[in-house]
Formats: C-alpha cells, sequence, structure tokens
C-alpha cells in the first residue's frame, strides 16, 4: 500500500493512496503515520475512505522522526567516479532533522552557498524498534520504503574542519516523499531503478542492485550501533551522477528545478531557492 501526509507544514493529515492514484484520507483510522502505527499499517479499502480534494501539499510520509541516518559511497559505481575505494563496512553519518522537507517543498541553499549537491537515495522506514538484529531479521523492522534527496553542500562538508553532517544539515536539505510504500508493493528493493533530472537533463541514472551493502545488512549493522525507533529514516547512498562527479563539476543554483524518481515510489519535484 501507499500511504502519505498531506496538508500545510506542521499540520498534515494521514492519506492513503488508491488504485488510481487519488488521496483517501486516512485520519478516521489512524491519528498519524508515526509510532506503533508503523508496526501495523492499517489495510483498508481506500475506496471506502474520504475522497481528498484538490492538490494539497504533501509533507514527509512518516511523523516522529526521530533521526536521519545516511550511509555515505554505497554505490560502487558512485564510489568510482569519485575516485574512492569501496569501503569494507558502512559508512555512517547523520542528517539533523530540522532538514526534513517535503517532497515537493523549494529546497534552500544556506546563506554563502557554493556548492549544493543533489543526490537521490531509497529510503527505508523503520517500522519497530530494532536492537541487535540479523540480517535474516532486519527486514522485519521495516515499514516500507520511499525516496530521499539526500542534499548537500559539499564546501561545507568537505572543505572545512569537523565532519560531514554540517555540510548534510542545512534546513531543507532532506526532501523526503512523496509516498510511504509498504515492502509488499515492491517486487525486489535491490533491484530499483533511481534517476535524477535537474533542469530537464538526466544527472543521476543508477539501480539499488549496485549497492555495496543492500538493505538487510544496512539495517542489521545499524543496529548494532544505535537503537533503531519506529519513524528512523535512512538513507542508503546514492549512484553515480552527482554534481561533485561530474566533469566540469555542477553544482546547484537558485532558479533550478530537481526531478528524483525510484521505481514504485514516486517522483519528487523540487525547486531551489537562495536562503540569503
Amino acid at each position: 500500500m501507499r500511504f502519505a501526509r498531506y496538508g500545510a507544514r506542521g499540520q498534515e493529515r494521514p492519506a492513503i493512496l488508491d488504485d488510481e492514484g487519488r488521496l483517501r484520507d486516512l485520519s478516521g483510522v489512524v491519528p498519524d503515520l508515526a509510532g506503533e502505527v508503523l508496526a501495523k499499517l492499517p489495510r483498508v479499502n481506500p475506496e471506502a475512505l474520504p475522497l481528498v480534494e484538490g492538490a494539497p501539499r504533501l509533507g514527509v510520509p512518516v511523523a516522529g522522526v526521530g533521526k536521519i541516518v545516511g550511509i555515505g559511497l554505497n554505490y560502487s559505481d558512485h564510489a568510482a567516479e569519485l575516485g574512492a575505494a569501496p569501503p569494507e563496512e558502512p559508512v555512517v553519518f547523520l542528517k539533523a532533522v530540522t532538514a526534513l522537507n517535503g517532497p515537493n517543498d523549494p529546497v534552500i541553499l544556506p546563506r554563502g552557498a557554493q556548492k549544493g549537491d543533489w543526490e537521490v537515495e531509497l529510503g527505508i522506514v523503520i517500522g519497530t524498534r530494532a536492537t541487535y538484529v540479523t540480517e535474516a531479521e532486519a527486514l522485519r523492522h521495516v515499514a516500507g520504503y520511499t525516496i530521499v534527496n539526500d542534499v548537500s553542500e559539499r564546501a561545507l562538508q568537505l572543505e572545512g574542519s569537523g565532519q560531514w553532517t554540517k555540510g548534510k544539515s542545512c534546513d531543507s536539505f532532506a526532501p523526503v516523499g512523496p509516498w510511504l510504500v509498504t515492502p509488499d508493493e515492491l517486487r525486489d528493493v535491490q533491484a530499483l531503478d533511481l534517476v535524477t533530472e535537474v533542469n530537464g537533463a538526466r544527472m543521476q541514472t543508477g539501480c539499488t542492485s549496485r549497492m555495496i551493502f543492500g538493505v538487510a545488512e544496512i539495517v542489521a549493522y545499524l543496529s548494532t550501533i544505535m537503537t533503531l525507533e519506529p519513524g528512523d529514516i535512512i538513507a542508503t547512498g546514492t549512484p553515480p551522477g552527482v554534481g561533485m562527479g561530474h566533469r566540469p563539476q555542477r553544482f546547484l543554483k537558485p532558479g533550478d528545478e530537481m526531478v528524483l524518481r525510484i521505481t514504485g515510489l514516486g517522483e519528487q519535484r523540487t525547486q531551489v531557492q537562495s536562503g540569503g
């Protein structure tokens, strides 16, 4: 099933998509797509629910996000484009939850930004608490999947002192959605195509089959480092074609439009704006 949240920022309501892709209000069934609800997402007939009229804003499709965990250099062909050796274990970083953004909300470059970059990523949404789980158990803790744009400011990330987090956590740098898609909707989570276009030009083309560490391995590995809670989002890495990897390099500027797609997970369409 495909779930979403719609409405003004901070006032989103839960919804489910019907067979025609229309939003149906789910607030009479669950208070929100958060917490214990994620452990057992409702199985309902969308046609029996109220139709959401018009084209409302879509928010992040899960509420109560406690943390956003990023995995770096997780596609063999992306590591190659950057001239980096494939990591021997997952590269882990965090993005601030204040970076969360609706899938079509503007991405705001911070003051003084020089090297804003795009990164289409498969997002894992945790459904039940996971601590020291095995790979065989890992997928039982997943509520569903979504699209994450791990927007990055490369000068902040790589050219100063400190950790990657500061180049990953600017406000609006984590567009998520449009949908939370349950695992049964996807034939094989390790065979999904990923695409990024900027101003209509293809920038990224990839497939989750090129992940160095797959979904189950990532969830199991992280659960040995930190407890994963319902609503936590894991961004699993990006395929080749990021702006930093182009020759010459290509970075975001105000007025650009990013379009991101992943098989079965829908589309994001965001405009880039200046924050300063």
